[in-house]
């Protein structure tokens, strides 16, 4: 087949840390072409490279066979490139139609009625379902994700590059987003897809590029490989399953949630009469479509969100009225759902974030109040090496790392404190199967340590993996909790649906 895109020989630096180190890639027109790798293997770099973001040190590019060179996301959009990015490059106070023209030259030409109508086309065409009137901030993340691909579509873009477009969907979301994708490349559309997540790329992709370290490992067709094989290439080693499959729970209770209500942004019932015990030694799995009060219930434990009823107890002690800090300082750690909006401050670095919960302690901070920064860097130093997190130095901005290894980053620091009860909210979102395989133990070292946790995870398979217990949740009620003895897929999937069960949690 003609090809779409090639990129030949790419190096890109970063200070001293290479992010691609002479990297191939060749896309064939109308294909699905994987992009997979480790975290930090270099494969949103490449992308930026391809979308002008950011320039390479050597190498060239070719488009149609074209050899350009794209100075800027213009340049790349003017050559019918389209990129729609992890975290959404989205305004949430404007309309979807205000988004999707933000930043076209068209000057005195620019006529929003028109551009509404040319919306509403390709939504109906492509089956997207996107009202051009609606604000960002009303939408789900699986409907923003939509605008993003609208937008491009609005821009003539022929290839599509989606970095890590399922992290944040429900299972529903991603079969929309692969019947769009395969009506898109019918259409002619060339889709480059980076994703961590082998049983998407073998069912949407054609063929895959595997990085590791910033190099080329191999490509090959979906059709000649395996799962197995494509992590064996991501990671370089076999993947074994190591998890200690003891089930046990003696513990005193660390968290107890008794007839907890409260509303959610919309001010409609969040939360309706939740019912929640987790042991120390025990993990708890919260399963349920994203959207069913699963946030709400991790902020009003935290005490980001204040409850309208109910009583919340934590290591014994009633912190219903107590502030996050007070709760933190109890022994509660958090791993947010959204690292970037909760987890992380990306103009800081590494160091800084490590210690962003406990600088006002020691070793970090001494008795006059002069933070150690000395140790702080030490023990973030370590924590890199430790879980593997690619960076420079302790001293880079978060902002400059990949999402995975900035998810790494808030493991580490949380996991590092050694808390009495966790809170791990889809904490192996965004990371590739070594990083989730060893993110699994780290989980399981601290359950048999005596922790208690609360696991929240739309990932079905991580949940029955880990959880002692699963309590499944629907339109803001527990509608069921099941022992290790009880679980069953089928059974899990019609509570999710809203089947009721015994509400004793």
């Amino acid at each position: 087949m003609p090809t779409a895109v090639k990129m030949q020989g790419i190096v890109k630096f970063f200070g001293k840390f290479c992010a691609n180190d002479h990297v191939e890639l060749t896309v064939a027109e109308g294909e699905v072409h994987a992009l997979l790798g480790e975290n930090g293997a270099g494969k949103t770099t490449l992308m930026n490279i391809l979308y002008g973001l950011y320039q390479p040190d050597e190498g060239q590019i070719s488009i149609r066979e074209s050899l350009i060179r794209v100075a800027s996301p213009g340049d790349a959009i003017g050559m019918g490139v389209g990129m729609v990015h992890q975290h959404f490059m989205l305004i949430p106070a404007f309309s979807v139609a205000e988004n999707i023209v933000l930043g076209m030259d068209r000057g005195i030409l620019l006529n929003i009625s028109e551009a509404n109508e040319e919306i509403r086309r390709l939504s109906a065409e492509y089956g997207l379902d996107v009202d051009p009137l609606a604000k960002v901030w009303q939408l789900a993340i699986g409907q923003q994700q939509k605008v993003e691909i609208i937008k491009t579509l609005f821009r003539k873009a022929k290839i599509l590059i989606l970095d890590e477009p399922t992290a944040v969907l429900s299972p529903q979301e991603v079969d929309d987003l692969f019947r769009v994708l395969r009506r898109l490349t019918k259409d002619g559309m060339t889709v480059i897809f980076i994703s961590h997540k082998l049983h998407e790329v073998m069912s949407i992709c054609d063929r895959v590029t595997v990085l590791r370290q910033g190099k080329n490992v191999a490509t090959v067709a979906t059709k000649d490989t395996t799962r197995e094989k494509l992590a064996q290439l991501m990671v370089g080693r076999e993947l074994k399953d190591s998890l200690s499959r003891t089930f046990t729970c003696t513990g005193d209770p660390v968290l107890r949630v008794g007839n907890v209500a409260c509303l959610n942004d919309k001010q409609l019932t969040g939360l309706k009469n939740i019912n929640l015990t987790v042991c120390a030694g025990e993990i708890v799995g919260i399963a349920g479509v994203d959207g069913n009060g699963q946030t709400e219930l991790i902020e009003v434990i935290t005490g980001l969100r204040k409850i309208t009823g109910g009583r919340i107890e934590i290591l014994g002690c009633d912190v219903t009225g107590k502030t996050p800090r007070e709760r933190l300082c109890l022994g509660i750690g958090h791993i947010p759902a959204d690292r970037q909006r909760f987890g992380l401050v990306k103009e800081m670095s590494l160091t800084e974030n490590m210690i962003l919960q406990t600088y006002f302690q020691e070793p970090y901070c001494s008795k006059t109040g002069i933070i150690n920064w000395k140790k702080s860097r030490d023990v973030t130093d370590q924590l890199i090496t430790e879980y593997d997190v690619r960076a420079g130095s302790s001293e880079q901005l978060v902002g400059n790392l990949s999402g995975g290894n900035q998810q790494k980053i808030v493991l580490a620091r949380e996991v590092s404190r050694s808390p009495k009860f966790l809170i791990a909210a889809h904490p192996t979102r965004g990371l590739d199967v070594g990083a989730t395989e060893y993110i699994h133990t780290k989980l399981f070292e601290q359950r048999n340590a005596g922790r208690g946790i609360l696991l929240v995870s739309t990932e079905l398979e991580e949940i029955i993996a880990l959880s002692d217990r699963i309590a499944i949740m629907f339109n803001g009620e527990i509608v069921g909790v099941l022992g290790r003895d009880e679980i069953d897929i089928r059974r899990i999937g019609l509570l999710m649906a809203g089947s009721k069960e015994n509400l004793a949690g």
